[in-house]
């Protein structure tokens, strides 16, 4: 027994140094003594239970009934908690019940803090709250007395700010509105800077020192009237150049009293009266005071709510139809119907939580609610600022618009596209950090995990994939568009002109099933099922559309023969006319007309080009069979000199005339041609001109062309009967 005793007390006295070594235990040489009694005190007790059979008896068995409890409950934290449903709606209904009974005995509460407010100030210390009355009076007077001179001696220069700030542009609008921040920021600060000199060189403290209650004011004081300035810089009542926020004066005006008017109850109150409070008189009576102000603001709050219901609710119905009624504004107008409801459930739940936990719960919902109007703030600046810029469209510079005319319109289509998914990013990104400040859900860790990174890479890789295909089919519709624009020096020729668009069109449909397979794959998706599939697809398409497929291969061999481009006048499939267009799998002519025709190239037997090197007009004339056939030979000679006379034909004609002459003779006429070479498909107008030439010629010198005369006959009864000259006479 003795050796157990002497054990104990080399344990206890070996453990008693070790305290020093804790964290936030400090050891003073002024105490030394006393902590050396304590602790010999305390081992004269221990020796005293192990010598006493009893006392040690006793001391063995509340031992042994303390072991079992501490295994038990270590037991307990080893074993896996229970998952199932019922367990889960337990713990979540007895933590219901236990903050509700919390909720209930806080505001029962508030009664005993009052009574007990009351106690503490009817035992106050007089003397001592004379002396604090008289030194929180000098600063006091000092701290606000100073600040409202440096008010009214700033009003003058704020006035001639905001004049400086109006008709200016964003740019020089933000740095009029930072000079007038710093001029009213100066203000607060060297209001607060005379407030520490007061209070360190007058009062009933000694030069240089100053009581807490004093330093409680002078920082209440900062941190109160900087956030009433941070209110006066967004809403500016009396300055409405250099209001951030569009709102009217007396909306300005309205919100601007009233929040200050809180952010003072609240920020003095907590800041320094409670403090001063709990200090001077008693803990009760600064609780009491805060009930009272945090019931107040509620119920201020509640009343601008309902003042503001309907003003509220038709200015987001106005931006929801401004908006056109999409998507998020519809939800919002939705929303706006009930927003009343809401703002005041919040503020009646934010009073109940701060009554249940003052210190944990009301400091977390009022930075949540803090995180989240920043948040919305912040994306309703950045889409607003985007919604701005598409409004105002893109503008390209006129060098650029000659070259590429097209260009632009294809931008003013990108550019919104764009800026929507950007909208929707900017939404989404405010709704995650509302969730975040709620602590609804841990985005920022899961953001920095390994499956989030993976995630994020992903998404991240996807969307540059698509922004660059979308990139590279505007630089290459761009450098299509710039290769046929006659404007670029060197005027395309109808080859360059298929070929460039069929490249256009082939170009797009690779680009795009190659991006949306690389996307696809950057998020996790298995190509190799599609890619097999869409062989599988294309197969069955084979045999299924045999004329498609018949269709594409006619075409790539049509246009590796080059035998017609877009401009050339062909007959394909018995239709002649333009070539409007040409794909892979068609040609789109138009006739004389104007009918279109969309003729597939598995129609195609055969294609007769009419504008290749050059071209011949034939021109086959009949003449009467008598009639001087070298006379009419010298007339057409005559009308095809005539022909090259003409400016706007004699520099399309490549040859003289090629007159053939006779070439066929009937019982009635005879039949003459000639042929005109011309440029490729400048044939017509020169040939129609000819024609008329000879026509003209042909009448003034006599010629004529063997159309039937007919003569009358008198009949019996006075009757005529036409009479056909025999064929080959003179009907004279």
């Amino acid at each position: 027994m003795q050796l157990i005793i002497r054990l104990l007390i080399a344990v206890f006295l070996l453990s008693t140094p070790a305290f020093a070594q804790v964290p936030g235990v400090t050891s003073a040489p002024a105490n030394a003594e006393a902590t050396a009694t304590e602790s010999s005190q305390a081992v004269d007790d221990l020796v005293r239970i192990l010598e006493d059979d009893t006392a040690r008896a006793a001391l063995i068995e509340r031992l042994k009934q303390a072991a079992p409890a501490a295994a038990e409950e270590t037991a307990t934290e080893e074993i896996l908690p229970d998952l199932s449903i019922a367990r889960q709606l337990a713990e979540y209904t007895r933590s219901v019940a236990q903050g509700a009974s919390a909720t209930v005995r806080a505001v029962g509460g508030i009664f005993v803090n009052f009574r007990q407010a009351v106690d503490g100030t009817l035992n106050a210390d007089y003397e001592m709250l004379g002396a604090l009355a008289v030194n929180l009076g000098i600063v006091l007077a000092g701290l606000f007395g100073s600040f409202w001179l440096l008010r009214l001696a700033t009003q003058p220069l704020m006035a001639r700010i905001s004049r400086g700030a109006a008709n200016r542009n964003i740019w020089q609008k933000l740095g009029i509105i930072a000079a007038g921040t710093l001029v009213d920021t100066l203000s607060v600060v060297v209001a607060w800077a005379f407030g520490y000199v007061l209070a360190l060189n007058f009062g009933t403290t000694p030069r240089g020192e100053m009581g807490i209650n004093q330093s409680l004011l002078l920082n209440a004081f900062l941190v109160v009237e900087l956030c009433k300035l941070a209110v006066r810089i967004l809403l500016a009542p009396r300055h409405t150049s250099l209001r951030f926020l569009p709102v009217t004066d007396d909306n300005a005006a309205y919100w601007s009293f009233w929040l200050a008017r809180l952010v003072s109850l609240l920020g003095y109150t907590f800041m320094f009266v409670s403090p001063m409070l709990a200090s001077a008189i008693s803990p009760a009576a600064a609780t009491a005071v805060q009930i009272l102000i945090m019931i107040t603001v509620v119920t201020v709050g509640v009343i601008i709510v309902l003042q503001n219901k309907d003003d509220v609710r038709v200015w987001l119905s106005e931006v929801a139809v401004r908006r056109g009624n999409a998507g998020l504004w519809r939800v919002l107008a939705a929303v706006g119907q009930q927003w009343h409801v809401l703002a005041i459930a919040y503020l009646l739940a934010l009073l109940v939580v701060w009554f249940a936990n003052p210190e944990e719960a009301l400091p977390f919902m009022l930075g949540a609610t803090v995180q989240s109007l920043l948040a919305i703030v912040i994306g309703s600046l950045i889409v607003g600022f985007i919604g701005r810029f598409v409004n105002v469209g893109l503008r390209l510079p006129p060098d650029i618009s000659q070259r590429l005319p097209l260009l632009e319109n294809r931008l003013q289509a990108f550019v919104p596209a764009v800026m929507a998914v950007v909208r929707w990013v900017v939404i989404a990104g405010v709704i995650i950090s509302v969730g975040q400040a709620w602590q609804l859900f841990d985005f920022a860790n899961w953001i920095g995990s390994d499956e989030g990174l993976g995630v994020a890479g992903s998404v991240v890789s996807a969307a540059l994939i698509v922004l660059i295909a979308i990139v590279l089919h505007v630089v290459v519709a761009s450098w299509v568009e710039y290769r046929l624009s006659s404007s670029s020096g060197k005027a395309p020729t109808p080859r360059e002109k298929t070929l460039l668009n069929l490249f256009k069109n082939a170009f797009t449909v690779a680009l795009v099933i190659f991006g949306v397979m690389l996307a696809l794959a950057q998020i996790g998706v298995n190509i190799a099922p599609l890619l097999a599939g869409a062989g599988v697809v294309g197969l069955a398409i084979g045999f299924g559309a045999q004329k498609l497929v018949q269709d594409i291969i006619t075409g790539i061999f049509i246009q590796f023969e080059n035998v017609m481009n877009e401009g050339d006048v062909v007959e394909a499939a018995g239709r002649t006319g333009v070539v409007e267009k040409l794909t892979i799998r068609s040609v789109t002519i138009r006739d004389m007309t104007g009918t279109v025709h969309l003729i597939p190239f598995s129609s195609v037997d055969q294609v007769s080009n009419m504008m290749r090197g050059f071209s011949f007009y034939v021109s086959e004339v009949e003449i009467a069979y008598d009639s001087d056939i070298e006379g009419a030979k010298q007339a057409m000679r005559d009308a095809f000199a005539v022909v090259m006379e003409h400016p706007d034909y004699k520099n399309v004609i490549l040859d003289d005339l090629d007159l053939q002459g006779l070439i066929a003779i009937t019982p009635a006429s005879v039949t003459l041609r000639s042929r005109i070479k011309t440029l490729a498909g400048k044939q017509w107008g020169a040939g129609r001109f000819y024609s008329e030439t000879l026509m003209r010629l042909f009448s003034e010198r006599g010629i004529e062309t063997p159309t039937p005369k007919m003569r009358y006959v008198p009949g019996k009864g006075g009757k005529s009967y036409p009479e056909l000259p025999p064929m080959g006479e003179d009907p004279s």
